[in-house]
């Protein structure tokens, strides 16, 4: 069998999971009258709702005889473990590049990974059906993003389509026919260099992804490197330095036929397969036969840059609208995560009530968290904070800097400047790119950004783009100021009325509304001073046989601040947590008591 193992790589929302579907459809991977959801790979609710791809998926196209193996890699650089391992698995890549927005941040993100490992890309310039695609001039700007990072003479031979994933159309000449997706095949049989691999040898591959199956248990999926795999056969796990883990019976082996995963009795050298029947083995092991001794290399994973501490809710209100509230379930659910999730680092602390959760970024730690709560678990989770370094040579304090990349019209520019630079940002380019927007780019550390992503949505009126990639470790580059007001903060138990939030309107803008369940310690609104107030909003109106009391419902309330998971989670303070269930998000104080918060008040004034 003709095999090519291709990865699709691309910057978010630039059409990868499209262009899989159509290539699916088209090489007859779906019945004539089989109900297919679009977006078909983005199996996750969550990866349907943000229209992102958070996980790496494999799938295989039949085309003539010709089978090939495609993985759908994430585009966040959040989720950059993944995407690092799965380029071990192929031998080509495919980059698509909208021919509106050309290439950006996780473009080259990606792209830097692939040619560091040798590979020679395919470019294909999507969605050029687009009122506003300007498909030449993102084709140079792909080459010069090439030559910037360092691509080889051979690389930088790439071949290009025009395309329109989401009609199912490609071709080599931008004028040219506009029928179907078989230039594409065609390309990748002729570009991308069949498996370099050893058929005759001794069974090894490489786990590069790993996910858990309430049936089979662990699931290993990586590229046969050399030899045969069938089931029942005895294979061992080494670790990277050659120890071994564990030594076990395969007791099932998985090939990817179109969307489905098929049991199959044998697979050999050069398949992308998953295999079960391990307990221990994890990603970047060598799941080999018992006789082989030596790993195969393995990619090093990218350190986390952010944690957050995940505590167990003991709020008044803990256990009424989740099931899952103990510290024992949510360590276990967080050890599994940390299983399949490279990424993620999870350390439980002493008291055995909190855990250390930490990741790439807040986007990764955000939808581990929403994941969470609609598996019904109730959460207090900490404000991110970044996690520093030292440098082994001086003792220096490195914080993380990232790379940040800012699309904006030209109006707003100004104060996304002066935004970014009292974050200690500093801008390293800035040009003009075309139709009325600037490209802004700005190395930032990393706690600068904490938070700043709804801000930036209110100052460019939601038309700026924001993305941002790790860039390096740096020195500390000191204290950024904390422009914050206080928080009205209730002083009693019970349910919110109307009349007492009407009449604490001028104190600043509420975050509750009238019914809602408050208890003390719970910050109900934002506090138009830089202090906190304890404030009544269970007090009703007075009645007396004078004055007619009127009806609450007449009382006319400006709407409460939204509070999303993000926003939540960027919003608050040191002293405070975010009280995460699976139907709300509220806003506390670590310390409820109002006499325990002033003692700390004190302490940390004296300390």
């Amino acid at each position: 069998m003709d095999i090519r193992n291709v990865a699709i790589i691309a910057h978010v929302d630039h059409g990868k999971t499209t262009l899989v579907d159509q290539m699916l459809k088209q090489s007859g991977a779906f019945r004539e009258n089989q109900q297919v959801m679009e977006r078909v790979m983005d199996s996750n609710d969550l990866e349907r709702e943000r229209g992102i791809t958070i996980l790496a998926k494999c799938t295989s196209v039949h085309w003539n005889d010709l089978r090939i193996n495609i993985v759908d890699t994430p585009g966040h650089a959040d989720f950059g473990g993944e995407v690092e391992r799965i380029m071990s698995m192929v031998d080509g890549v495919v980059l698509l590049v909208d021919s509106a927005e050309g290439p950006l941040p996780q473009t080259k993100f990606v792209l830097g990974k692939a040619l560091k490992l040798g590979l020679r890309p395919i470019v294909l310039v999507n969605k050029i059906d687009r009122p506003d695609a300007r498909a030449h001039q993102v084709h140079d700007e792909i080459f010069d993003l090439f030559a910037s990072l360092d691509a080889t003479e051979e690389q930088l031979d790439f071949p290009t389509l025009f395309a329109s994933g989401r009609q199912g159309w490609a071709t080599m000449d931008i004028d040219g026919p506009r029928e179907n997706l078989n230039p594409l095949f065609e390309l990748i049989r002729n570009h991308v260099p069949p498996p370099s691999v050893d058929e005759a040898g001794q069974f090894a591959m490489l786990a590069t992804t790993l996910e858990a199956n309430p049936y089979l248990g662990r699931l290993l999926t990586g590229r046969i490197q050399s030899g045969k795999v069938r089931q029942n056969m005895q294979v061992r796990a080494l670790s990277r330095d050659g120890s071994v883990i564990e030594t076990t019976r395969v007791t099932k082996v998985l090939a990817f036929r179109g969307i489905e995963r098929v049991a199959i009795e044998e697979a050999s050298a050069g398949d992308i397969i998953a295999l079960a029947g391990f307990t221990k083995a994890t990603v970047a092991d060598t799941l080999a036969e018992v006789a082989v001794e030596r790993p195969l290399p393995a990619q090093p994973i990218d350190p986390p840059t952010i944690a957050m501490s995940f505590v167990v809710n003991d709020s008044p209100l803990a256990g009424t609208e989740g099931d899952k509230v103990t510290s024992r379930v949510i360590r276990d659910r967080l050890l599994r995560e940390g299983e399949g999730n490279v990424a993620i680092r999870i350390t439980e602390s002493e008291d055995k009530d909190s855990f250390e959760v930490a990741g790439r970024g807040e986007l990764q730690l955000g939808i581990l968290i929403e994941q969470m709560r609609r598996e019904g678990f109730e959460l207090s989770i900490s404000r991110p904070r970044v996690l520093m370094k030292a440098d082994p040579v001086t003792g220096q304090r490195l914080e993380p800097v990232e790379e940040v990349t800012v699309d904006v019209d030209e109006e707003f520019s100004g104060i996304v400047v002066q935004k970014l630079q009292e974050r200690k940002g500093e801008m390293t380019e800035m040009r003009p790119s075309g139709g009325g927007k600037q490209r802004l780019v700005f190395l930032i550390p990393s706690r600068g950004l904490i938070g700043y992503q709804s801000e930036f949505l209110t100052d460019t009126r939601g038309t700026g783009v924001l993305n941002r990639i790790f860039h390096s470790y740096q020195p500390y580059k000191g204290n950024i100021a904390a422009r914050r007001n206080g928080m009205l903060i209730s002083n009693a138990d019970g349910e919110a009325v109307a009349y007492a939030l009407w009449n604490l309107e001028d104190r600043g803008p509420m975050m509750i509304e009238p019914g809602w369940k408050v208890y003390q310690g719970m910050i109900v609104g934002e506090h138009s001073r830089g202090n906190d107030l304890e404030v009544n909003v269970l007090k009703g109106k007075q009645l007396t046989n004078i004055r007619a009391s009127g009806k609450d419902e007449a009382v006319r309330l400006t709407p409460p601040i939204r509070m999303t998971l993000e926003k939540a989670l960027s919003y608050i303070a040191d002293d405070e947590l975010v009280e995460v269930t699976p139907k709300s998000i509220r806003l506390r104080k670590k310390l409820l008591d109002p006499n325990e918060r002033k003692k700390a008040d004190r302490q940390a004034v004296n300390g």
